[in-house]
């Protein structure tokens, strides 16, 4: 049941399709799709440096994100610490003006160990290993849009014979939180051909998510921002997947691995602001979702002419498409909105290292595709007129990643350094909002709406450095 703090009705959000129509709030779906059914690459350094390409060779914690039979391919016990560094760049670009936000950080990226159990030389099962993984990534995000003059909203209905008019400043998507992952697996190794494992994953995530644009009012003569209704809002989430794979040597020199990763099933907790026409008030209030992401399946194949090359290729295809349980009419909205537009987006990554004697070389790449069909909107041209609109990466972009590392072996201690590029670009709608589903911004009882989106063009990019420490016994 839906549980909510004064309000015992499902928010009434005005969404339908983006489709010249009114859309489910943008933050909503970007963080659908970005921080609940994303493959975040995150892992320890090597991991990073192939790109998260390693389904088909394992020996490596965090294989256990891609394929857990990874784990079966350990051979002695592993203990390991990966320190991030962090940089987000967002550059956004409205009218040919850019605006630049940066987010940084340093963190404990990833932990984990696996004990090994050797079954002994009489059996074909070789060993039996254990396996548990904590990764955690930041989810810090700004995306600040520049003002358009030409852009103005009439208000011809709050007041009796008064007209307001209000001119479009500027506009803030802000995200500040992190999310995490543990991992508990187990593989196991049969015949050294065979390689076994399942795991199962506690998910947890928490941002504040705002939403704010500015406006300058010929009535009063302000220059103030003005937030977006139901934001912003704390979003404190918990979820459960579990996956299995399997890995084979059809050979000395190939390997293939396939493996299936469940939904993930998150219980999702809100508390937002609510605010109302013509009076200065704002309630908090609390709700109750549920959300179902997609399903996934991994295929992998890798090449190991040598004991001192592995080339290493993964595909990722999403099966199904998030669905939140239907409270009314906003999750409904939602869920018409993703049956409608979303698509399952694949992924590939190709990863390689290569050895000479204790010293490791590793690169990477992945491209994955966007998770949504082309949409229509109407928006602002850059004159301050509208026109429906047409984006092929509306929200969410396609995604390119570059890693690099390398590593020395010192026998029973080990070290590995990498840096990962990430880059997307996309078209970031905002601005919209309609005064009969009472969707505007809001200040001081003022409520500001506009039948048209203003989007701007984001250039996003990820740069990171990792160093991991292992100790092998």
């Amino acid at each position: 049941m839906l549980k909510k703090t004064l309000l015992l009705i499902s928010i009434p959000v005005s969404f339908l399709y983006l489709k010249g129509q009114n859309t489910p709030d943008v933050s909503v779906i970007t963080n659908t799709t970005d921080i609940y059914s994303g493959n975040p690459i995150n892992g320890t350094a090597k991991y990073n440096a192939m790109a998260g390409s390693i389904g088909a060779l394992g020996g490596d914690i965090s294989s256990v994100n891609v394929n857990p039979a990874g784990i079966g391919v350990f051979i002695t016990n592993d203990v390991n610490l990966t320190l991030g560094i962090n940089n987000n760049k967002n550059t956004s670009t409205f009218v040919g003006k850019s605006l630049t936000n940066k987010n940084n950080g340093t963190d404990i990226n990833n932990a984990g160990g696996v004990v090994s159990f050797n079954v002994g030389d009489n059996s074909k099962w070789k060993f039996v290993n254990v396996g548990v993984n904590y990764s955690n990534r930041s989810l810090d995000n700004t995306v600040r849009s520049d003002a358009n003059g030409n852009i103005k909203i009439v208000d011809d209905f709050s007041y009796p014979d008064t007209v307001i008019n209000y001119t479009y400043l500027g506009h803030i998507y802000d995200r500040t939180g992190n999310q995490s992952k543990m991992n508990f697996s187990v593989g196991a190794n049969y015949d050294n051909r065979l390689y076994l494992g399942a795991g199962v994953n506690l998910h947890n995530s928490f941002f504040s998510q705002s939403d704010r644009a500015g406006f300058y009012s010929d009535d009063d003569k302000t220059s103030l921002f003005y937030d977006k209704q139901y934001t912003p809002y704390d979003e404190h989430s918990d979820g459960f997947s579990a996956n299995i794979g399997v890995i084979a040597k059809l050979s000395n020199q190939f390997r293939v691995g396939a493996a299936i990763e469940s939904p993930t099933w998150w219980n999702i907790e809100r508390v937002y602001n609510q605010y109302y026409f013509n009076y200065n008030q704002v309630d908090l209030f609390r709700e109750d979702r549920t959300l179902v992401t997609p399903m996934k399946a991994t295929l992998s194949a890798a090449f190991v002419p040598s004991k001192n090359f592995a080339l290493n290729v993964d595909f990722i295809q999403g099966i199904t498409k998030p669905k939140y349980k239907e409270y009314g009419d906003a999750e409904r909205e939602l869920n018409n909105f993703f049956s409608d537009s979303y698509k399952n987006s694949s992924e590939v990554r190709v990863g390689a290292e290569y050895r000479i004697a204790a010293f490791r070389l590793r690169g990477g790449y992945a491209y994955q595709g966007n998770s949504f069909d082309n949409l229509s909107l109407l928006g602002y041209n850059n004159d301050g007129s509208t026109s429906e609109q047409s984006f092929s990466n509306l929200i969410v972009g396609k995604r390119n990643t570059i890693g690099a590392g390398l590593g020395y072996d010192f026998k029973a201690f080990y070290i590995d350094a990498s840096y990962q590029n990430i880059t997307s670009e996309y078209s970031n709608p905002f601005l919209q909002g309609n005064v009969n589903s009472d969707t505007g911004y809001f200040n001081g009882g003022y409520d500001v709406n506009s039948e048209a989106y203003a989007v701007s063009k984001v250039k996003n990019t990820r740069s990171n450095f990792f160093v991991t420490v292992g100790w092998k016994f």
